[in-house]
């Protein structure tokens, strides 16, 4: 007999399924952390160009176009989230879902890493 407090089965974290769970749930956190960021940058261009300018400058860092590529990485990893989670809400469990989740993930890494090489070039 089952005691009342079960605890999970630890296999499951092995399962792609919980980690595309995890990715899409951190990628979400992480770009909500990035908004007051991005609103205080847009905020410099309505102070005026002196402020804008300066900002720009500080923006041309190496490491914060590192993060600009995290960025984009992190809105193609959430986005591709977002669409695993309709296909398994309004969709059956197919080989051509589970191709259509796959295919979404290694689109994500293209676009990330299509970035990384436009900053780069």
């Amino acid at each position: 007999m089952m005691s009342p407090t079960r605890r999970n089965d630890h296999r499951a974290h092995q399962h792609p399924a919980w980690w595309a769970f995890w990715l899409h749930r951190v990628s979400g956190l992480l770009l909500a952390l990035f908004l007051p960021l991005h609103f205080l940058a847009l905020g410099q261009a309505l102070t005026g160009p002196a402020a804008l300018d300066r900002f720009l400058r500080f923006a041309d860092a190496p490491w914060v176009k590192f993060a600009e590529w995290g960025l984009v990485t992190l809105l193609a990893l959430h986005m591709t989230g977002g669409i695993r989670l309709l296909l398994i809400e309004f969709g059956r469990a197919t080989d051509l879902r589970k191709n259509l989740i796959a295919g979404g993930s290694g689109l994500a890494l293209a676009i990330g890493l299509a970035f990384a090489l436009a900053l780069l070039g």
